[in-house]
């Protein structure tokens, strides 16, 4: 017969790998968060999207499981903007580069009129002629309006990634533009700081290949971001578009990991750049 002694005991040993069990389910959870983000980050995506080099998300793993284990499975957040215009984004390939007509001595904007608010942004001609150009070129020919912001990233980097009219991270205009303005003093420490606006491209540091293969992808960084100097920075998000950004990252993005598609339905219905 069984004591009701080696019954507690039976029961207590039980609960104890019952407990373990979840730990370690727990902290493989969490190993596997910490990888699929820090690759996330460091994909290298055809045709002129980004390459993040950013390494993996530190912190003590017991606490990480703790967390892991204590905390539920995300949620979609809801969704703060409003329904797209009418329209639709235009099929539009160019086979080179347009004629480099900005004036480097004038100020350029650029409005974002957005489903989340404008985003307005000071374009850098002085030091960024090129990639002003190209979107001085592009905006003209309507090639931004009714794309989608395709990526939102929140761990490691923290920014908006917009300009694929395919929606994918491999949509370019069928040219490429130079690198400029790398050596910004604004990009002191490796710090990409919140507000700049960047090019996107296809730069791979470990062998030094794909250098001036910017496109039409470009992001906005809503919080300074830890990033190599690499990716031209040729504007900055105007005070009026920082709150809509931390708008549309505040709603989070689709995975839960930190890297993947905003929860926000984030769609430019208009892209204008204008010269003063």
């Amino acid at each position: 017969m069984v004591s009701s002694e080696q019954r507690r005991r039976e029961a207590a040993r039980k609960k104890y790998l019952r407990q373990q069990e979840r730990r370690e389910a727990a902290r493989r959870r969490a190993r596997t968060r910490t990888a699929v983000i820090a690759s996330a980050l460091a994909v290298v995506l055809a045709g002129g999207a980004a390459v993040y080099a950013v390494g993996g998300i530190g912190g003590d793993e017991k606490d990480t499981a703790s967390k892991a284990q204590e905390s539920p499975e995300p949620t979609k957040a809801a969704d703060p903007c409003e329904k797209p215009a009418a329209g639709e984004v235009k099929k539009m390939s160019f086979k080179k580069e347009p004629k480099l007509t900005v004036d480097t001595d004038a100020d350029y904007t650029m409005n974002l009129a957005t489903t989340c608010g404008d985003i307005p942004l000071e374009l850098d001609a002085k030091n960024a002629p090129h990639t002003v150009n190209s979107f001085d070129f592009l905006a003209g020919e309507g090639y931004f309006d009714h794309t989608k912001c395709h990526r939102l990233t929140s761990a490691g980097i923290y920014v908006l990634q917009c300009g694929d009219p395919e929606g994918t991270g491999a949509g370019d205009p069928g040219y490429t533009i130079p690198d400029e303005n790398l050596k910004s003093k604004k990009l002191k420490g490796g710090v990409y700081p919140a507000g700049t606006v960047a090019m996107a491209n296809r730069y791979n540091a470990q062998d030094d290949s794909n250098r001036d293969s910017g496109g039409s992808q470009f992001f906005l960084v809503y919080q300074d971001s830890q990033l190599p100097p690499d990716y031209t920075p040729f504007g900055a998000v105007s005070k009026e578009g920082m709150k809509v950004l931390q708008k549309i990252a505040e709603a989070g993005e689709q995975t839960g990991m930190g890297d993947g598609a905003p929860n926000a339905t984030v769609v430019i219905d208009k892209a204008t750049v204008e010269k003063s």
